[in-house]
């Protein structure tokens, strides 16, 4: 199925390179959300859950039914099904980013309603993506396994970041590039 092609890989050499947050680390979502001030992208199932609530819907939740590869409690699917958000549906594997996840997040990003991508496979790399979509001043708010919720506010130097780490992995980035069709 061509929409699920890889265009990147992330190359074992470059795994050291997501070790390390890449904004500050918050456990607690009514705190993190006190420096939300543009639109706010929630990676994860966990992350969106915790803005779910406390009554505040992410614009873009991308969520996998699992954290830290296991399936996330019920009442985690419970709340995030009943989200308001319209449903988008992705492929894409663990450890890159496939040509279905990028369509999807673009459309979410771009939607003036809360979107909830669905992903079949993994988006433990959907961050980089989202930081090069997003508008200036958005938060993009992933975790970190057994440490909280990192919060990335999207600036020219975040972008540069993620543009330099998507640009090192493996892969079509000609192709990646079209279909963000980002400025960065």
């Amino acid at each position: 199925m061509a929409d699920a092609e890889v265009l990147v890989r992330l190359p074992e050499s470059l795994r050291g390179a997501f070790k390390d947050p890449m904004g500050p680390v918050e456990t607690d979502a009514e705190v993190l959300l006190g420096d939300v001030s543009g639109s706010l992208i929630a990676v994860g199932d966990v992350v969106a859950y915790h803005f779910e609530r406390i009554g505040r819907t992410p614009d873009v939740a991308v969520v996998d039914g699992l954290t830290e590869r296991d399936a996330v409690d019920p009442e985690v699917a419970d709340t995030l099904e009943a989200s308001g958000a319209r449903r988008l549906e992705a492929t894409n594997p663990a450890a890159a980013l496939s040509a279905s996840m990028v369509r999807a997040l673009r459309e979410a990003v771009e939607s003036e309603e809360p979107v909830a991508i669905d992903v079949e496979g993994e988006e433990d790399l959907v961050t980089l993506p989202a930081l090069a979509l997003a508008p200036e001043g958005a938060s993009v708010v992933y975790g970190q396994p057994g440490e909280g919720m990192v919060h990335v506010r999207v600036d020219e130097a975040t972008r540069e970041r993620a543009r330099d780490l998507l640009e090192r992995m493996d892969g079509d980035h000609e192709r990646l590039w079209e279909l963000l069709d980002a400025n960065v």
